[in-house]
C-alpha cells in the first residue's frame, strides 16, 4: 500500500509517487557513489596490506619458519593490481552505475581469495570474506551481496578441488570443509539482506515524507500566491478609492481657484454687457459709436476663457473607461495640430511614420491629450522668438509604441518637473493648471504612461509609452 493518503485525488497521489520514486533515486544513486569513493580507498589499502602480508607472513604461512623474500610478494603485486585497478578505475569514471557494484563485488572477494592464499588459508583471514560482505552491504542492492556470495563459492568450489592449500592450509581437509564455510556465508547473506531491506524501506519512507513535505509547502506557497494576489487587488481597490477621494476632495479646492479664475472674466463681460445694453437703449447711437464692437469682442473673449475653464474643470472631474478601437495615429495628430491655434513664428511638424501599427485608442480622449500637449509646447515658446515643436511617434522592439512632443523652449526648471502633473498646479498667468493631471489622467486610463523631460535652457519633452499597440486588454481606468 501508498505511503500516501488513499482518499487524495488520483493525479496528486501520482505526482506525489514520481516525486518520492525519484528522491529515493536520487538519495540512493548519491549513497552508491559515496560507497564507490570507499572502495576506491579500500582497494589501494588491501593492495597495500597485500603485499606486506606476502613480505613478512607468507614466507611463514607457507614455508615454516624461513624467511626469504617469497614467490607470493610477485602474486600480492601483480594480481593486487589486477584485482584494485579496474575497479578504482571505474568507482572514479563512472560512479553510482550497476556495473560498477557488480565489478567491485566480485573483484573485492577476490581479494579476500587472495589474501587467504598469502596466508596459507589461516581461519582468521576467512574473516574478511564477512567484512568483505558486511561492507558491500553498504550499496543497499541485494543483487550485489548475490554478485559477491556466487564468486567466493565459485573460488571456493575451484581451488578447493585444484588446490585446497590455498583456502584451508591442509592438502587433504574433511570433506565438509566446504559446507561449513558456505554455512557462515548463507547466515551473514541472510542477515546482510534483512539489513538491506530494512534500510531500503527506510529510506523509501523518507523519500515519501520529503515528497510530502514539498507537496505542502508548494500547496503552501500557492495559497500564500493567493491570498497575495487577493490582497493586491484590495491594494489597488483601495488605491483607486484614494484618487477618487483624493480628487473628490481637490474638486473644494478647486472652487476658490476657479472662483478666481472666473470672477475677473465675469466682471469684465458684465461690465462690457452693462454698456452695450446702455447704448443699444439710445438706438440713435447704435450705428455710430466704434466701441459696441470692441465691448462685444470683449464679451465674446472673455465668455470664452469661462468655457475654458469650466471645460477643464469637468474633464478632470467627470472621467469615463476608454472606449479602444482602431485609430490611424498620424491623421489624429493632423486633426489635433487643425485644433491648435499655433501662433506666426512656431513651426510645428509632425513625424508619425507611415508604416506605424495602427493603435487602439479612444480617439476623443487621445485627441485631448495630443492638443494639450501640442498647445502646452507652442505656448512654452516665447513670443520674442521663433520656435519649433515636433510631435514624433515610433514603434518598439516589444510590441510597444511612444509618442514624443518636443519643443525647444526655454525648458522646465528640475524643481518644477516633478510638480507639472498635479491638479491645480501651472506657472501661467491664466489657467486652472488641470491641462496636463487631465493628460496624465487619460493616458492612465489607456494603460501607459507619460514622463517629461528638461533640459533647462533648451527645450522640454513629453513622451508617452504605449506598453501594447492594441493597449491592455484588461487595463482597469482611472475613475474619479
Amino acid at each position: 500500500m501508498s505511503a500516501f493518503s488513499i482518499r487524495a485525488p488520483v493525479s496528486v497521489c501520482q505526482r506525489l509517487e514520481g516525486r518520492a520514486a525519484a528522491l529515493l533515486s536520487l538519495q540512493m544513486r548519491d549513497s552508491r557513489r559515496r560507497v564507490d569513493a570507499l572502495f576506491t580507498w579500500l582497494m589501494l589499502g588491501q593492495w597495500g596490506a597485500a603485499v606486506l602480508v606476502a613480505v613478512f607472513i607468507s614466507p611463514y604461512g607457507w614455508e615454516g619458519k624461513v624467511r626469504a623474500l617469497h614467490l607470493h610478494v610477485q602474486s600480492a603485486v601483480l594480481l593486487g593490481a589486477a584485482l584494485s585497478v579496474f575497479p578504482v578505475m571505474l568507482t572514479r569514471m563512472r560512479p553510482g552505475e550497476e556495473s560498477t557494484r557488480h565489478v567491485v563485488a566480485v573483484s573485492q572477494m577476490l581479494w579476500s581469495a587472495l589474501l587467504i592464499h598469502l596466508t596459507g588459508g589461516r581461519i582468521e583471514t576467512h574473516f574478511h570474506i564477512f567484512g568483505s560482505l558486511a561492507v558491500l552491504s553498504f550499496y543497499r542492492d541485494p543483487k550485489v551481496l548475490l554478485t559477491a556470495t556466487l564468486a567466493i563459492v565459485v573460488d571456493h568450489c575451484l581451488r578447493g578441488a585444484l588446490w585446497p592449500e590455498s583456502i584451508y592450509g591442509q592438502l587433504h581437509p574433511e570433506w565438509w570443509r566446504f559446507l561449513e564455510h558456505a554455512f557462515w556465508v548463507a547466515v551473514i547473506d541472510a542477515v546482510l539482506l534483512v539489513a538491506c531491506r530494512d534500510a531500503l524501506r527506510e529510506v523509501g519512507e523518507r523519500a515519501c515524507r520529503q515528497a510530502l513535505a514539498e507537496e505542502a509547502s508548494e500547496q503552501e506557497l500557492a495559497l500564500r500566491a493567493g491570498q497575495l494576489d487577493a490582497a493586491v487587488r484590495e491594494v489597488h481597490a483601495f488605491r483607486d478609492h484614494v484618487e477618487r477621494l483624493e480628487r473628490l476632495a481637490s474638486l473644494g479646492q478647486l472652487t476658490a481657484s476657479v472662483s478666481h479664475e472666473l470672477r475677473n472674466p465675469l466682471a469684465a463681460a458684465r461690465t462690457a454687457h452693462a454698456f452695450v445694453l446702455r447704448r443699444m437703449r439710445k438706438l440713435q447711437d447704435a450705428s455710430t459709436d466704434p466701441r459696441i464692437p470692441r465691448f462685444l469682442d470683449i464679451i465674446d473673449r472673455e465668455l470664452q476663457a469661462c468655457s475654458v475653464i469650466i471645460s477643464d474643470l469637468l474633464d478632470y472631474a467627470k472621467g469615463r473607461p476608454p472606449r479602444r478601437m482602431p485609430c490611424p495615429l498620424k491623421p489624429l495628430v493632423e486633426e489635433a495640430l487643425s485644433v491648435v491655434p499655433v501662433r506666426e513664428g512656431v513651426h510645428v511638424s509632425i513625424e508619425v511614420p507611415e508604416g506605424l501599427p495602427v493603435p487602439h485608442l479612444d480617439r476623443e480622449q487621445f485627441r485631448q491629450v495630443l492638443v494639450n500637449l501640442i498647445q502646452n509646447a507652442v505656448e512654452a515658446i516665447p513670443p520674442e522668438r521663433t520656435g519649433e515643436v515636433r510631435v514624433h511617434a515610433d514603434a518598439g522592439r516589444d510590441g510597444g509604441w511612444s509618442l514624443r512632443v518636443t519643443d525647444d523652449g526655454p525648458g522646465i526648471p528640475a524643481p518644477l518637473l516633478e510638480r507639472i502633473f498635479e491638479p491645480m498646479f501651472t506657472t501661467k498667468l491664466r489657467g486652472t493648471g488641470l491641462g496636463l493631471a487631465i493628460v496624465k489622467r487619460l493616458v492612465q486610463g489607456h494603460g501607459a504612461r507619460i514622463q517629461a523631460e528638461s533640459d533647462f535652457g533648451h527645450g522640454s519633452r513629453f513622451t508617452v509609452l504605449f506598453p501594447d499597440v492594441r493597449g491592455p486588454a484588461g487595463a482597469v481606468p482611472v475613475h474619479p
